[in-house]
């Protein structure tokens, strides 16, 4: 029998954790404060914003909002970053992407101080995690790895293929499941014979951006499909990259949409506010 892997009750698990943390924190007079920027309306962004503040609340982390016009200039961002670079009490700093396109969003994460980069974005984080060093890591990747280790699935030795390649997910958890033993193959658009490449996998991590792309003929009997896509179907009903309906009787486990990878992401942003503490000491 197929195991649906629930992102929203594992997520729910981990923010209880980080809660008693945080309580435990609290007593030693330690608060943990993130700042978000958003610059422009984005409807998308506003709702991940909104459920990264509500997050917040839950664990009992403070949360500084900062909501910039569409029009504000880049050295107007950059200022207001270098400002809570320098803010003893700030513990993160999240900038949500996309940023207008008059921004470069390279400058922006570069400016984060690295010890306050929660997104795990900032070239010394994704240099730490290449060699193994200790710092923050992308969130999705992250909660990909919590999702696998919590629903009971041992990575070590599995055969493990990410289509995408992407900075944000397909290369930071090709190196996360190396840290974890796996044998890992990266595909892309350019890959040959993807289905059969795809195929191969014991763990098929999907982020290629396409709804629905990856159907059955993609998929070993048996793997575990991990679907990180999200968008909405000519009936604007939520679906990810992979065929669900389709891929569903073929897997041993799958993630759906909604309710799978994007719950994960918001909890490990909340993991990496609280082991901020530890990497600001």
């Amino acid at each position: 029998m197929t195991q649906i892997i629930d992102g929203k009750q594992i997520s729910k698990e981990l923010k209880d954790e980080l809660k008693e943390k945080v309580t435990a924190y609290r007593a030693q007079g330690i608060e943990i404060t993130l700042a978000v920027i958003q610059v422009g309306n984005d409807k998308a962004s506003s709702v991940y914003v909104g459920n990264k503040k509500k997050a917040c609340e839950y664990i009992g982390i403070h949360s500084l909002s900062y909501e910039l016009e569409e029009h504000t200039t880049e050295d107007e961002l950059l200022d207001l970053i270098r400002r809570l670079n320098g803010d003893d009490k700030v513990n993160g700093i999240l900038v949500q992407l996309p940023l207008p396109k008059h921004i470069n969003e390279d400058k922006v994460i570069e400016t984060i101080d690295a010890k306050k980069d929660v997104d795990g974005f900032h070239p010394m984080s994704v240099g730490a995690l290449s060699i193994g060093k200790k710092g923050f890591i992308s969130c999705t990747p992250y909660g990909i790895i919590e999702l696998l280790k919590r629903s009971g699935t041992d990575i070590e030795g599995k055969e493990c293929v990410v289509i995408g390649r992407s900075n944000i997910v397909g290369k930071p958890m090709s190196m996360l499941l190396l840290r974890e033993n796996a044998t890992v193959t990266v595909a892309h658009s350019h890959t040959k014979n993807l289905k059969e490449v795809a195929k191969r996998a014991d763990i098929l991590i999907v982020a290629v951006g396409k709804p629905l792309f990856i159907n059955h003929e993609y998929v070993k009997e048996g793997a575990i499909v991990i679907d990180v896509g999200i968008h909405r179907d000519e009936n604007n009903k939520l679906c990810g990259d992979v065929d669900y309906e389709d891929v569903f009787p073929h897997v041993s486990a799958i993630t759906p949409v909604p309710g799978g990878v994007g719950p994960m992401t918001i909890a490990m942003l909340m993991k990496n506010c609280v082991n901020a503490v530890e990497i600001q000491k």
